[in-house]
């Protein structure tokens, strides 16, 4: 592999949202070759300005910026995906005829499913890797041209697939993002998250639940947390820690969401929820009609974390044969709301919409899960 910052690879950003607008400029700011994919090429600059908390500044200069996967991919040695799950198999399939042999192909959204479509799109020889979580907390300023880093992570956590030197390319990406980066045993260990796939779809169904007429005001996502949301997010953990324990994954790199937060029970959880500075200030994602505002089920919180977030869990849950009914419960509400059918009496059907979910993927989660070394 060739790729490093002197000048003789190149990596390709795929998406030109918050994260891969500011994972384009600063790791091209680092000294190495940016390709940017988007739909929205002619928005961007060849410039891109990042600015992180404490005001310091990462100019990078792109390579080129194409919406024409065969230019943004010329002589490519990494592919960085940042897209929302929704969008990634389509990409992936664009992409496939200029990926060469050795090209590594990633994701910074790992928990939406991208090891199984891609194993789906480029086979099971493909190398692949993903990210547990995103390495920067990210906001656009201007798109295509300008950043916010709003925060850095201690330690970026990445599993990989199809790679044999593996403890090469973490070395390369924590150079890309200048952090600490830990490899993981096994591709499901950032696939599984009980990170927004629950805590998303747990706490909207308990603001919404009941939610029959306009309400006057918006509540705040995360700061107007109720014990109610917590003991839902609590039941749904405590299913998913089946499956984690049933994989044999540490426990330690999916930690239980009570231990995460440092809690021991649902008041304890509200107000660990409630008291996170970065949480502060999102609102719950509704929009405005005639007397108030109701629930936007076109927000990416229904759109993403319910099909590609907690389905992906039940998914992998129904093949191990472990029973979900809290997050049955939850999915059952998400699908009387808008008018989809994934699951019918705990069991996931095979319908239009199910089909349409490019993770649910049985034999790609199959192979995963014979995959993982006991």
């Amino acid at each position: 592999m060739t790729l490093d910052k002197r000048g003789c690879g190149k990596i390709c950003i795929v998406g030109g949202g918050n994260v891969g607008t500011v994972l384009a400029g600063f790791v091209a700011s680092r000294g190495y070759r940016v390709s940017v994919f988007t739909d929205r090429p002619d928005e961007w600059g060849v410039m891109v300005e990042v600015t992180d908390p404490d005001g310091k500044c990462f100019d990078g200069k792109l390579d080129c910026v194409s919406a024409d996967p065969s230019v943004a991919l010329s002589g490519v040695d990494m592919v960085l995906i940042c897209l929302p799950g929704p969008v990634i198999r389509d990409k992936l399939i664009a992409m496939k005829p200029w990926l060469g042999v050795d090209t590594l192909v990633g994701s910074v959204f790992s928990c939406t499913g991208f090891f199984i479509m891609a194993i789906n799109v480029l086979g099971t020889g493909a190398r692949l890797f993903g990210l547990q979580r995103v390495p920067f907390i990210s906001r656009l300023c201007r798109y295509g041209h300008s950043a916010r880093l709003l925060g850095y992570r201690n330690l970026i956590k990445v599993a990989f697939s199809g790679v044999e030197d593996a403890e090469a390319v973490s070395g390369i990406l924590a150079d890309m993002f200048a952090t600490p980066v830990s490899v993981l045993s096994h591709p499901l260990e950032v696939t599984l998250t009980n990170s927004n796939p629950i805590l998303h779809p747990a706490r909207l169904y308990s603001m919404f639940k009941d939610c029959k007429a306009p309400m006057k005001e918006v509540p705040a996502f995360y700061s107007d947390w109720t014990d109610e949301s917590s003991e839902f997010l609590i039941a749904c953990d405590n299913e998913f820690q089946q499956a984690v324990r049933r994989l044999g994954i540490d426990s330690s790199h999916i930690p239980a969401l009570l231990d995460y937060y440092e809690s021991v029970d649902a008041p304890s959880l509200t107000r660990k929820i409630r008291s996170i500075e970065a949480f502060r200030g999102i609102p719950a994602p509704m929009k405005k009609v005639e007397g108030g505002y109701m629930p936007d089920y076109d927000n990416r919180y229904f759109t993403e974390d319910f099909p590609y977030g907690m389905m992906l869990i039940k998914m992998v849950c129904s093949r191990l044969d472990i029973d979900t009914p809290t997050i049955d419960m939850i999915l059952g509400w998400f699908q009387e709301q808008t008018g989809k059918r994934y699951i019918e009496d705990g069991r996931i059907v095979d319908t239009p919409d199910s089909r349409a979910v490019a993770c649910l993927d049985a034999a790609s989660i199959d192979y995963l899960i014979s995959s993982i070394k006991h």
